[in-house]
């Protein structure tokens, strides 16, 4: 069986207010990778499918751009 990885990408200009998982936690699909912030607003970033988190590419006080690589999940 192929092993698959999925890239979780920043939707906005935000802020990394707190990160949920570490490398070698499973996720369930929909369940909170990291918390960001932008306008004042808090934002969830949700893992799209179950998985195993392979990498987490920021820390928290990050600025992040649109398109950014968050985490990689290997599923």
């Amino acid at each position: 069986m192929a092993v698959t990885t999925t890239e979780i990408l920043a939707e906005m200009v935000a802020s990394v207010l707190s990160i949920a998982v570490s490398p070698g936690d499973s996720v369930e699909a929909g369940g909170t990778v990291m918390l960001l912030e932008s306008m004042k607003m808090e934002i969830p970033v949700l893992a799209e499918a179950a998985g195993v988190v392979r990498e987490v590419r920021v820390v928290p006080g990050d600025v992040i751009q649109e398109g950014d690589v968050l985490a990689v999940l290997e599923h």
